[in-house]
């Protein structure tokens, strides 16, 4: 037995590939450097669900069906209520998602692929204190979301570097919560419950909570000379570097780099602060060499969290908003994970060891 179930094979997968030894990701076949390359959301979600659903499509396919789809999902965001936006915008998001019907069909998967593009912009929008925006059914997915956050019309730049996000973040194998999806789709509960349990899982922050804070630490260093200091006097107090370290990653997580080369278009542009940038390069070189120095023993490097956080400030999103826009991308390796285990797996149905008292006798 291994606490934490740490190197237990626990399923047969033909999605995604992570290596942490040599720090490389491959999403069916495909490695991510290629995909980030070449891929748009719509493309890399026709890929992960190839052959899962009972119906066959082109990816080309799959933009206006999501786009329709997301047109006739804001109809749902009439039920926010002062209530629910009280809440985080991630358990807000979720509850939304809670009222669509459960399902195993290729019309489940893309109610569930569009409903978090459509229900987190307009949330947002709402704890704002503005009216939601209406998805535009013609648009891509990347482009409507950014529509619906701001209500304009995104530059190509940064509808590329959401696309780059989307697609960097969409299946990395069993993590906690595509795991926790193929364990409700064990039981035959549907997709919908599936990416309810998943969101549940994801939303703990030892999942997918860190980029925020991310920049919380951009904010208290402030300036360049200021890194190396800070960072030390933070690992003094025992606490942990947000956006380094990864539970399987022994090199660089190979997102990180893929998310930093996605920003600097927006640099290019000028639609990005560059000091920003400057700065975030100079706190990850200083905390490389501090880790180097203080824990020689253990493989500290940049996660996908530290660039994220970055790209997503400077589409817009509010930094507490960034676990919702995580489960945007990550909706469609959950369905495809609840899907295949749904088709070729058993329930799921470990054992535990048993370490309390005894009964006494008589």
């Amino acid at each position: 037995m291994k606490n934490g179930l740490e190197d237990v094979i626990a399923a047969e997968t033909q999605l995604s590939d992570v290596d942490g030894e040599a720090g490389r990701l491959i999403i069916r076949g495909v490695s991510l450097d290629h995909l980030v390359s070449t891929a748009t959301y719509e493309s890399v979600a026709a890929l992960l669900l190839d052959g899962l659903t009972e119906r066959q499509f082109a990816p080309a396919e799959l933009r206006p069906w999501l786009g329709e789809m997301r047109e006739r999902l804001f109809a749902h965001v009439t039920a926010l209520d002062s209530q629910l936006l009280a809440l985080p915008p991630v358990d807000v998001m979720r509850a939304l998602i809670a009222r669509l019907p459960d399902g195993e069909d290729f019309e489940a998967a893309l109610r569930l692929l569009a409903a978090p593009a459509v229900f987190l912009p307009a949330i947002l929008r709402l704890q704002a204190g503005n009216d939601p925006v209406a998805p535009d059914g013609s648009l891509s997915q990347a482009t409507d979301i950014l529509h619906m956050l701001t209500g304009e019309l995104p530059s190509a730049e940064q509808t590329a570097a959401l696309d780059a996000y989307l697609v960097t973040i969409c299946d990395h194998g069993l993590n906690a919560s595509t795991f926790a999806s193929r364990v409700i789709a064990s039981t035959q509960a549907g997709l919908t419950s599936s990416v309810l349990a998943a969101i549940s899982a994801l939303k703990g922050p030892l999942h997918g909570g860190a980029p925020g804070p991310v920049l919380d630490m951009f904010d208290a260093i402030g300036t360049e000379g200021n890194a190396r200091g800070w960072l030390g006097q933070a690992l003094d107090r025992g606490e942990r570097l947000m956006g380094f370290g990864h539970r399987i990653y022994r090199v660089r997580d190979p997102r990180a780099d893929a998310l930093k080369q996605a920003l600097r278009p927006l640099v290019s542009a000028g639609q990005v602060d560059r000091q920003r940038i400057e700065l975030a390069e100079a706190v990850e070189r200083a905390a490389l060499a501090i880790l180097k120095e203080r824990k020689p023993d253990r493989p500290l490097d940049v996660n996908v969290e530290f660039y994220t956080a970055l790209l997503l400030d400077a589409l817009g999103f509010p930094r507490g908003s960034f676990t919702g826009v995580f489960a945007i991308g990550r909706t469609v390796g959950w369905i495809a994970h609840a899907r295949e285990q749904a088709l070729e797996g058993r329930l799921i149905r470990p054992r535990s060891v048993y370490v309390g008292p005894l009964p006494k006798a008589a």
